[in-house]
């Protein structure tokens, strides 16, 4: 056995050993994300917004932060291109959180970029390796499909759609990512050593 298999085998021990150790805190959150991701679906509005001043706030901190550290590492080499970066969070953060429904149509609208590469990558993807991949590569191409379908519906329904597609996307996220804690949970509780 090398070194590394050792390093690896002994990290995923610990890790499983954490996750058994925690089953139960792990559980409680996949059932709040749920909680939360159906209020998410449900209010998709109120989501949507929310999503919005979130990552204002996010920006506005990274950027003081930014601002921190650049100042404090003046000497250092791109000085001026640390500062531009850290007072352009700011100003955004700042401007998602005074005009949030201009913030939500921004989002919005990378968000639909961010699905048709997402499409066209799988889709570029899957015919690349259809020959590796036989079983699975038209799994691929659908999901590459459904990828631009998304952006289509969300883009033709603009600005309607800039109202709902973040928070309803959030939620079906959250509520899947709280449905895979829970079966992890559920996983290791049945892992516990008889005690």
């Amino acid at each position: 056995m090398t070194l590394n298999q050792y390093n690896i085998e002994g990290f995923e021990h610990e890790v499983t050993a954490a996750i058994r150790g925690h089953w139960a805190f792990f559980l409680a959150e996949g059932i709040i994300l749920i909680l939360l991701g159906l209020a998410a679906i449900l209010e998709p509005l109120i989501a949507t917004f929310a999503l919005s001043i979130f990552i204002g706030w996010l920006l506005i901190i990274s950027g003081i932060v930014g601002l921190f550290s650049t100042f404090k590492m003046r000497p250092a080499p791109g000085f001026v291109w640390s500062l531009i970066s850290a007072i352009l969070a700011i100003v955004v953060g700042v401007l998602l959180i005074w005009h949030p429904i201009a913030g939500v149509f921004s989002l919005t609208l990378a968000l639909i970029i961010f699905f048709i590469i997402e499409g066209i990558a799988s889709i570029l993807f899957a015919i690349e390796y259809r020959s590796s991949l036989p079983a699975r590569w038209g799994w691929m191409v659908v999901s590459g499909i459904v990828d631009l379908i998304l952006a289509a519906i969300i883009l033709l329904g603009l600005p309607g759609t800039a109202l709902w597609a973040l928070g309803l996307l959030l939620g079906i996220n959250m509520v899947f990512g709280g449905a895979t804690l829970i079966v992890m949970a559920l996983d290791a509780r049945q892992l516990l050593p008889p005690t």
